[in-house]
């Protein structure tokens, strides 16, 4: 079998565990925009297992995008963090899956997410603080949506890391043109005014989010740009 048919699988795999979510129908499109960068991400890139959540060594992954969980979900149950079986009970009283994540009841997930705007700064904080503790080996990811760049907590928050040279840091956002004011010249051209390296990819192609994930930018932070199909 091919990488292509691997990777083929491996989506449908997750959609049929996403299609076992249901009343959130609203935000599919947040979640469907996520799925192949997440699952590059969690299956190739990510150094934590279910067995090393609590491992001051593991990296980090912040979803700031957290409304439309369901593809987020879909990869933490395929991974084991979760089971496969609470999937169905998603959005409901007594179900740990909420329409936004929440970090005291779901294994493997770092913060509390749904405000837009927040993961960003948090992400920095993060890596601040593993600097503070001489962890410099643990990476930290985080998932933000294009239309979270209008917060100006982002650009504070970015505008920051690379004169700092947060190395540990690494953004992922997900263009799918829903921004109100966007950026001349393109997303990563943002981020490299402010001294990061960034990347602009094909959001579905997981050969080239897996390039984008581990192109070496040493001294720097890294924003990989995932462009997906336009919001509809």
């Amino acid at each position: 079998m091919t990488n292509t048919t691997y990777a083929r699988d491996d989506i449908q795999r997750l959609h049929r565990l996403m299609a076992q979510m249901t009343g959130d129908e609203k935000h599919s499109p947040a979640a469907t925009s996520t799925l192949d960068a997440l699952w590059v991400l969690y299956d190739r890139v990510l150094r934590v297992s279910p067995e090393t959540v609590r491992d001051p060594g593991r990296d980090r992954f912040l979803l700031s995008k957290g409304h439309g969980p369901m593809a987020y979900y879909a990869a933490l149950a395929e991974k084991g963090f979760i089971g496969q079986e609470v999937l169905s009970g998603f959005g409901g009283y007594d179900s740990p899956l909420g329409h936004h994540p929440d970090r005291t009841l779901v294994p493997g997930v770092e913060i509390g997410s749904g405000s837009l705007g927040h993961g960003l700064p948090l992400a920095v904080g993060s890596v601040l603080g593993l600097r503070a503790q001489g962890l410099t080996e643990p990476r930290v990811w985080v998932l933000i949506g294009d239309a979270e760049l209008d917060e100006g907590s982002n650009h504070e928050a970015l505008a920051f890391a690379g004169p700092a040279g947060l190395e540990q840091l690494h953004t992922l956002v997900i263009d799918n043109g829903s921004a109100s004011y966007g950026w001349p010249g393109g997303i990563a051209s943002r981020f490299e005014a402010a001294g990061w390296s960034a990347e602009t990819v094909d959001g579905r192609d997981h050969q080239a989010l897996y390039a984008a994930y581990t192109a070496p930018h040493p001294g720097r932070p890294r924003a990989v740009v995932a462009r997906v199909e336009p919001k509809s």
